[in-house]
């Protein structure tokens, strides 16, 4: 039996959904995917809580970053570990992708819902590209993976905007529906904050507005107490976090005080100077907003010109869609931390709108995306090559990957019919190629020996640390030792780490020639591979020009015993670095 081009194309759809699927799950226990480091504060504050025995209040032993965010997250780690029983990154993070994924299926309901086309299989194809827009967005890979408030956030801010735009008769209830939807931000509020509050009121309030045609007196008598109910029901769920905790005082100090109106304060430069220069001006801001999308901020730059170009002709969905995002556009505008991060919950009426007027943005659009996707593989495929004659790390089915992504990439490029089908898979293979190239790292390489994590096991153990709490990315590479971290920054050499700890991690270039750096004395434990998180501009120009990639991106960790003898252990400096 001959299948139609509607079928091949629904088969093709159905293998990219599949596709998408595997890649939000594939390398999710790996130390080094895209990511926040706020995920190490975050799984600090889990692991003590659960510890505790106690859902609240919640636990820390960093000053001041206690309450700094409302407990649903670190409840559900508590949850999605067994209490910290089953302490894996897997774990902590698969909630994230669940959320992630429900919040594509919402976005392919609305593009079948909202398409016009009177075909099943267009109105299937438009929900298709519009789940699968969500999840090529780089912000929706990096942040709806990880242990994060993101990927809760984006969910139950915008099922109340889908519920509507979904089912039109829920506009009319006057009680019920706003009472649910208020549950549903209320659900956000507690993963998030109540400042999301002011974007959802504006959206709200507008989408009910528009529906009355801006007629402000019809909106204040039938629509405005909606609107109210469902906001009042959100604040008294949020509230509850200070009802049941025992020390309502700290949150209010350290959340509402200092996690939200302290983003207000613009640190030294007036509150205008910063809002109009700087990298938290509003200009970079809007950039930033514009770039969440990644390798399709080519095509989100053009659906915004299209639609502009369409605005007389706009339906009301798409027209309910932009105010939404504009609400959340302006509401971020105001305070002085300014990030397309704290937009993220309007991706997803971005995909939508791309879906809608996939057709009409232009080809060339599409093809600059697949040709900087194609600079980022081959850039992919280059450090491969050059670990792989350092090391012979990888397998050689590794290589189908990428000669597979670019033979598609390629077929999109010169097949003009197929270009807007393959954009989307081929940024998912993308994504792919770069977990398949950091997958080693969580092996052998990556980790210490068996023999290593057994001799440190219930023991004190030091590690580098250039970020808060980011020692407890080495309770994964270490399990059952006791990790503290120390100010990596310090530049310490092995005899100054060993005459303070009496067992430690050392970072040591690929080019160093003694395992144990200057300190004869010390016993080697173990050593492990890892990629460096930051590079100089010199070593980047080495890399490109000189070919030392090896010697630049990756660095040695040696897991070092020192001689014994009594060790002083700076307290002070390390609740001021890494707590």
């Amino acid at each position: 039996m001959k299948l139609s081009e509607s079928g091949v194309r629904m088969a093709w759809y159905v293998l990219a959904c599949m596709l998408a699927v595997f890649t939000y799950f594939y390398g999710l226990d790996s130390q080094h995917i895209p990511k926040n480091s706020d995920e190490y504060p975050y799984e600090h504050i889990t692991r003590l809580t659960a510890e505790s025995g106690k859902l609240l209040p919640l636990q820390s032993q960093m000053e001041n970053m206690r309450n700094t965010k409302p407990p649903l997250l670190f409840w559900q780690g508590i949850a999605s570990t067994g209490w910290g029983s089953s302490w894996t990154l897997w774990n902590l993070r698969y909630p994230s992708v669940i959320y992630t994924l429900l919040t594509a299926a919402m976005l392919f309901a609305l593009g079948w819902k909202l398409s016009k086309s009177p075909e099943i299989s267009n109105r299937a194809e438009t929900g298709f590209v519009a789940a699968l827009t969500f999840l090529a967005f780089f912000t929706t890979y990096r942040f709806g993976r990880p242990f994060l408030t993101n990927p809760p956030e984006v969910f139950w801010i915008f099922l109340p905007f889908f519920v509507l735009l979904y089912w039109r008769q829920a506009f009319v209830s006057r009680f019920a529906i706003p009472l649910l939807l208020g549950i549903a931000i209320g659900i956000g509020f507690l993963y998030k904050s109540f400042a999301l509050g002011l974007p959802v009121t504006l959206g709200l309030a507008g989408w009910y507005l528009h529906r009355r045609q801006y007629r402000l007196l019809d909106f204040l008598r039938q629509d405005a107490l909606k609107v109210a109910i469902a906001i009042a029901v959100a604040v008294a769920a949020f509230a509850l976090w200070f009802l049941l905790d025992p020390d309502p005082h700290a949150i209010w100090k350290e959340f509402v005080v200092g996690e939200n109106v302290g983003k207000f304060d613009p640190h030294g430069p007036s509150y205008l100077e910063k809002l109009l220069w700087g990298g938290s001006s509003i200009w970079s801001y809007a950039f930033a907003f514009l770039t969440n999308a990644g390798l399709l901020t080519f095509p989100v730059i053009a659906m915004f010109f299209v639609v502009y170009r369409r605005r007389v002709q706009l339906s009301d969905d798409e027209k309910l869609l932009l105010i939404w995002i504009a609400a959340m556009f302006i509401s971020f505008c105001l305070p002085s931390q300014r990030s397309g991060r704290y937009v993220l919950a309007a991706m997803p009426a971005v995909a939508v709108l791309c879906a809608l007027n996939w057709q009409q943005i232009s080809r060339k659009a599409f093809i600059a995306t697949l040709v900087v996707a194609g600079a980022f593989i081959t850039g992919i495929a280059y450090l491969a090559v050059r670990l792989q004659a350092e090391s012979q790390m990888y397998s050689p089915v590794i290589w189908v990957l990428p000669a597979a992504t670019v033979a598609l990439l390629l077929l999109a490029v010169f097949v003009p019919r197929f270009t807007r089908h393959a954009v989307n898979v081929v940024i998912l293979l993308a994504m792919v190629c770069l977990a398949a190239f950091v997958r080693p790292f969580d092996g052998a390489l990556g980790n210490f020996s068996a023999d290593a994590q057994r001799y440190a096991s219930g023991k004190d153990v030091w590690v580098p640390c250039n970020f808060r709490a980011k020692d407890e990315g080495h309770r994964f590479i270490l399990p059952g030792a006791e990790v503290h971290g120390y100010n990596e920054y310090q530049n310490l050499t092995a005899n100054e780490l060993a005459g303070r700890y009496p067992l430690f991690a050392l970072r040591q270039t690929m080019s160093a020639k003694e395992q144990n750096g200057d300190c004869a004395a010390c016993k080697v434990i173990g050593q492990r591979l890892d990629i460096r998180g930051r590079l100089s501009d010199n070593e980047i120009k080495q890399m490109i020009l000189e070919g030392k990639v090896f010697q630049n991106l990756f660095i040695r960790e040696v897991l070092l015993e020192a001689p014994a003898g009594e060790k002083v252990v700076p307290q002070q400096a390390l609740a001021e670095i890494c707590r």
